[in-house]
């Protein structure tokens, strides 16, 4: 009895810190639009940076930096795992870039899409390059979530790049963070520090020709700046640790909170245009998450096309 109570509470501490995590990257654009008249690659190479340095600092709080050291010293050793890792470290910074654009830049309803259209990207990456299997209804839900884009596509004139950056880029870093296996606390730390010497060289450009944002004297805009690593950690390490306690499916379920919360951020709070054609390709995209999130369920297996069950496996 006691140990049921106590894998309740695991998992209810597990659901908390997942759910956490994804609130806090659901509010994340009124952080940034704080210091939306920074330009977006100077707030990237202060991310970077303060990010960087608070999770040495974290390391140091939790006694881990020796295991930090160590692991660093094998991602040294093994070439794979490092080109693997300075690309994870690229594809993150890009989708940092393409979020703090599109946020100061009125686009918060398209990075809920891409957030959105993300798990569905994530599992084409791992049909493709896994040679993960594809269900019929899995196949579905893609079919529907590509409507929802060609929607928006063809009634703007133009792609939703922001989007389809988001996802891609987010999917990719997962995808890279997956083959070469560092925990949540080490692979940041390994990923902002290879970055960090980038960042540094870009601001002292910056102070060189005096156009950084920077200074101790405006201790707001200071504060907001190194404040970019805090809020960047928390999350991870938030859901590092109900990643750890909950099921994969139960995480699945909660990370369309961010989404949901920048969605309504971007209609209610910041006022951006949401169209019925914005309407028509979300309802295809929430039909397709819904579809995809029950395709491995009896229910939805026994649906399947008898002929399609037995003879394909769409195996990429």
């Amino acid at each position: 009895m006691a140990m049921k109570t106590e894998q309740a509470n695991e998992q209810l501490i597990g659901i908390a810190a997942a759910a956490g995590a994804y609130f806090l990257w659901g509010i994340l654009p009124l952080y940034w639009k704080l210091v939306d008249n920074i330009p977006a690659g100077e707030i990237l190479a202060h991310r970077i940076l303060w990010s960087f340095v608070f999770m040495i600092l974290v390391l140091v709080f939790t006694k881990k930096l020796k295991k930090f050291k160590q692991d660093f010293r094998e991602l040294l050793r093994n070439r794979k795992k490092l080109v693997g890792i300075t690309l994870a470290s690229i594809f993150i910074s890009i989708n940092w870039f393409t979020y703090i654009w599109a946020v100061n830049n009125h686009h918060v309803i398209e990075t809920s899409l891409g957030y959105y259209i993300n798990p569905l990207v994530s599992v084409l990456l791992g049909i493709l390059v896994l040679k993960e299997r594809l269900s019929f209804w899995q196949l579905v839900s893609f079919m529907l979530a590509l409507v929802g884009v060609l929607n928006m596509t063809f009634h703007f004139g133009s792609v939703p790049w922001v989007a389809l950056s988001l996802a891609m880029s987010f999917g990719i870093y997962g995808l890279l963070k997956k083959l070469a296996s560092l925990g949540a606390l080490t692979g940041l730390t390994i990923e902002t520090l290879i970055l960090t010497p980038v960042a540094l060289i870009y601001l002292s450009s910056l102070n060189t020709g005096g156009y950084n944002a920077f200074h101790l004297t405006e201790t707001s805009t200071a504060l907001l700046l190194f404040g970019a690593g805090i809020v960047t950690a928390i999350p991870l390490l938030l859901f590092a640790s109900g990643a750890n306690r909950i099921t994969l499916s139960m995480i699945g379920f909660l990370q369309y909170i961010a989404p949901t919360l920048q969605l309504i951020l971007g209609v209610f709070l910041y006022h951006e245009s949401f169209t019925t054609t914005h309407l028509v390709s979300f309802i295809f995209i929430w039909i397709a998450l819904i579809v995809f999130s029950l395709a491995r369920t009896k229910f939805f297996t026994k649906l399947e096309p008898g002929v399609f069950h037995k003879t394909k496996s769409f195996e990429g």
